[in-house]
């Protein structure tokens, strides 16, 4: 078994799951306005699906507008139509050559809500990291029963599993606080 390269595999996955909860959180809505609010929109058109950024410019000209400029001006209604099917509080308004989006204002309520949203993830993430390192733990004491590795390289190894793991869940708690302090902004 190879320390180092075992080590690197454990710490690609765990660096998979944060880079993946970095893209979800994106999506959650601040209360401030972000093209990742509507990244993932995917439109109807000629007969074929296509994201929103192959059909449009995406731009934000302010902290509560969202602005659409359609590459093709026939497609104005069916990004509309998108948007508004894929997150029904957002309320794009069309004035015939681009869709402006104004992000109204969260209340307290809907904060502490989308807060608590935001913990949930953030639990989820933290066990999937855990996960890894159980797995990669188990992996370890297999290869030491085995005889590949000393109990002594073991023990090494493990201990590094669990350094890397409590950096990740660190790591975790600080984007957390991060976006927690985004949303309670007024």
């Amino acid at each position: 078994m190879n320390e180092s390269a075992f080590i690197n595999e454990t710490k690609s996955k765990m660096s998979h799951a944060i880079s993946s909860y970095k893209s979800e959180l994106v999506r959650i809505r601040t209360g401030r306005a972000s093209t990742g609010l509507i990244d993932s929109v995917n439109i109807e058109y000629y007969g074929s699906i296509s994201p929103i950024i192959r059909l449009a410019s995406i731009s934000v000209p302010d902290g509560r507008t969202i602005t659409i400029n359609p590459y093709d001006a026939s497609s104005l209604s069916a990004i509309e139509k998108a948007i508004q099917k894929y997150d029904p509080s957002l309320n794009p308004s069309n004035d015939g050559k681009s869709i402006n989006i104004i992000i109204p204002a969260l209340t307290q309520e809907r904060r502490k809500e989308i807060i608590k949203q935001v913990n949930k993830l953030s639990e989820s993430i933290k066990q999937e990291i855990r996960n890894f390192r159980r797995l990669a733990n188990e992996k370890i004491k297999s290869s030491e029963k085995s005889k590949e590795i000393s109990e002594d390289q073991s023990f090494k190894i493990q201990k590094k599993i669990q350094e890397l793991t409590d950096s990740f869940i660190k790591e975790i708690d600080e984007i957390t606080k991060h976006k927690e302090k985004e949303i309670s902004e007024v």
